[in-house]
């Protein structure tokens, strides 16, 4: 769950990412909508879903920001980028959660897709197709993009994984 609701504002936050970098939600919503994918590396449905993610970078990385935000160490993250190809920033928010515990989770993977006007327009926990092909239409109207395709016909992909 998250106390991020859509309809709601979303907190601002800065965290360090992987690459070294300081992400600052205020400063990317400057420059189009936020994806934040919160995450643990040792969560099943995480190692489902965030794959997903690179679907939704490579179509709308040019006007909105792809973030996975990791609540574990640099070295368990740079571990699972590797494992699963990611390419869209990843963010380190260790010792003690401040962003996650600053949204109230208490599931992963959590979903929340910001407008530029730093509303969240979806959140979701947990792995459903139908929530990745919302925020797929969704980022789409935001950045007057065509929309991505998430899944394939050829894909054996669950409906729902409980997160």
């Amino acid at each position: 769950m998250t106390t991020v609701a859509a309809g709601k504002k979303a907190p601002v936050f800065a965290l360090r990412g992987l690459d070294g970098r300081e992400y600052a939600l205020q400063e990317a919503l400057k420059h189009g909508p936020v994806l934040a994918a919160f995450f643990k590396v040792s969560c099943p449905t995480c190692q489902l879903a965030l794959p997903f993610l690179n679907r939704l970078q490579e179509g709308y990385g040019h006007a909105a920001s792809i973030w996975g935000i990791s609540q574990d160490d640099a070295r368990d993250t740079e571990e699972f980028r590797e494992e699963f190809g990611l390419s869209f920033p990843l963010l380190l928010d260790e010792d003690g959660y401040p962003v996650s515990n600053l949204y109230g989770l208490t599931n992963v993977p959590t979903l929340i897709l910001i407008a530029p006007d730093g509303t969240a327009t979806i959140s979701f926990h947990g792995f459903t197709k139908e929530g990745f092909e919302q925020i797929a239409a969704e980022l789409a109207r935001q950045t007057a993009s065509k929309p991505v395709t998430v899944f394939h016909p050829h894909e054996l992909v669950p409906d729902f994984k409980p997160g």
